[in-house]
């Protein structure tokens, strides 16, 4: 028991180290000053988004870069998405529609979706953005501005989480907690490790050259988690990426309610701990249970600065992210047990092959 209680302590150690990391070396997006003006293509897959994609198409009207593509993929949507696009596209020309033909025998719909962008964009820049998202004037220019710095043929963004009930306040922030207490985003971009590499699908910005060089979305057409698996794919290939998050330039209300989320997150969450079910249930062992193990054959100091390690990381985690932080932690109970639901439902639905996404099986 004494060796797990060090083994726990230590873990909390790197937590925190790596939390401070992504503090103070943080990437962020910075007004741009480069002479870009290349063509930049929009790209939206869209499934049954009538409440959310005529805010996005406005938000990218507003951009102040004017030189874009917008193009949308209606992926067999049965509301009023279609409608809403072609109401857009009729009073600005740099707006286009593409209509689904069905979905091919081997894919998932939005990898689909991407692939189908792809083919018909023109510019310099693919950015693929989802429907969910909200953008700020300026992200364009600023974020091909810090693609061409560094050379970038990936550059991914977590988007600001916006919450608004209280069942995705006990869901969402665990995914910034995850990622940001295991993996320094520095290192995204500066190591070659493909193990350090994350990217999220809300915002992908790819190198046009880059993309078409390896039809990524071909690659991996029937993976949920594409945007890791390419991620990590362009680390092998020895392509520079770089990902962001808690940026104010883009938001996003991923699920609206608690079942919404655990579903969503249940798809993807075993892939932040390297498909390993058994480092995600460890992990949320040492993260729930921990302090147990500490107490008991530990002396007191050991466990105050095992208290320590575990509230500053939160308090760094939700700074970094944006988040209330008195709600994350007044919430860490109840966003812990979300995680293990999490986690539970993904082990289920991965061995009774039940995955729902859209009203489309995933697994």
């Amino acid at each position: 028991m004494i060796y797990l209680a060090y083994f726990i302590l230590v873990f909390s150690g790197m937590q925190l180290l790596v939390a401070l990391s992504n503090l103070f070396f943080k990437q962020e997006l910075k007004q741009a000053t480069g002479n870009f003006n290349g063509l930049v293509s929009v790209l939206i897959p869209a499934r049954n988004e009538e409440k959310n994609i005529g805010n996005l198409l406005s938000d990218l009207q507003k951009q102040d870069y004017p030189n874009i593509e917008i193009i949308v993929f209606n992926d067999q949507s049965t509301d009023r998405t279609e409608h809403i696009v072609n109401q857009f596209a009729a009073n600005d020309m740099r707006i286009t529609l593409i209509n689904s033909k069905g979905l091919p025998e081997g894919w998932l719909g939005k990898n689909y979706g991407c692939h189908s962008l792809s083919k018909q964009a023109k510019g310099a820049y693919l950015l693929f953005l989802d429907a969910d998202v909200r953008v700020q004037n300026g992200i364009l220019l600023n974020s091909i501005a810090l693609a061409e710095k560094h050379g970038l043929g990936l550059l991914s963004i977590f988007p600001k989480q916006e919450m608004e009930s209280i069942g995705e306040r006990f869901t969402v922030p665990n995914m910034n907690y995850i990622l940001l207490s295991l993996l320094p985003l520095g290192l995204v971009l500066k190591s070659r490790f493909p193990s350090l590499a994350a990217a999220n699908g809300q915002f992908m910005l790819f190198h046009a050259q880059t993309y078409l060089s390896f039809i990524p979305h071909e690659k991996f057409k029937n993976n949920k988690v594409e945007d890791i698996e390419i991620a990590r794919y362009f680390k092998k290939q020895e392509i520079p990426i770089a990902c962001l998050t808690g940026d104010n330039s883009i938001s996003c209300r991923m699920y609206k309610g608690f079942g919404e989320a655990v579903n969503g997150f249940s798809k993807n969450v075993i892939n932040f701990f390297g498909n390993s079910y058994a480092v995600a249930i460890f992990f949320w062992l040492i993260t729930t249970f921990g302090f147990i193990p500490i107490l008991i054959s530990l002396d007191n100091s050991m466990f105050l600065f095992y208290l320590f390690a575990f509230f500053i990381t939160r308090i760094l985690i939700s700074l970094i992210s944006k988040q209330n932080t008195l709600w994350n932690i007044l919430f860490i109970l109840p966003q812990q047990t979300a995680m293990g639901l999490f986690i539970y439902k993904a082990f289920r639905n991965k061995f009774k092959n039940q995955h729902q996404w859209k009203g489309r099986n995933i697994s």
